[in-house]
């Protein structure tokens, strides 16, 4: 099946300052490619979301664990993507000792389109799609891995795809990324 390609980005291009920039990477591009793999999903179209909160209100009884995503870079400028249920607490200050990093904060939305093809608000796994370079370290947090389905954007945050762990897990390291899976974020009792 042909799919349309779009030119990559300009690396140098900001994605707030040129917000109509392609993406190098299309939602059905990326869900023709799951579609290869042999990976099945299903996705719900709904207004753009841009927090968890919005995502909360909005999607009604849609089953499966529902997810946020984190773009970091560390001190060594390092970048990572950690992917944790969205009522998980992350203490960045403690995570770097967790998976074995620098001192995390987030990385800019520059760093979020050259790395990863994607804008703020829709950060997302399937974006390692577009990390060739292999620059973006993956975690996953071991609860989230327990659940029947996970939900996340597939690059644009106007839909919501749900996948099984173990299909995450495959897409994930089809993009040659090996994603440590680490225990994080529980509640205390």
């Amino acid at each position: 099946m042909d799919t349309p390609s779009h030119p990559a980005p300009d690396p140098n291009a900001s994605p707030d300052l040129a917000p109509d920039l392609p993406l190098p990477t299309a939602p059905e591009q990326l869900l023709a490619r799951l579609d290869a793999l042999g990976i099945p999903t299903t996705t719900h179209s709904h207004p753009p979301l841009h927090t968890v909160e919005e995502s909360k209100a909005l999607r009604g009884a849609l089953p499966g664990g529902h997810c946020k995503n984190l773009f970091l870079k560390d001190r060594k400028d390092q970048h990572w993507m950690v992917v944790a249920l969205e009522d998980a607490r992350v203490d960045l200050n403690r995570l770097d000792k967790v998976i074995g990093s620098a001192r995390l904060s987030f990385a800019s939305p520059e760093r979020l389109w050259r790395h990863l093809g994607i804008r703020p608000g829709s950060v997302t796994p399937f974006a390692l799609v577009n990390d060739g370079d292999r620059k973006v370290r993956v975690v996953l947090q071991k609860a989230m891995m327990e659940h029947e389905l996970l939900n996340y954007h597939p690059l644009l945050n106007d839909r919501t795809t749900a996948i099984r762990p173990d299909d995450l897990l495959r897409f994930i390291r089809a993009c040659g990324h090996e994603p440590a899976i680490v225990e994080f974020g529980r509640d205390e009792g």
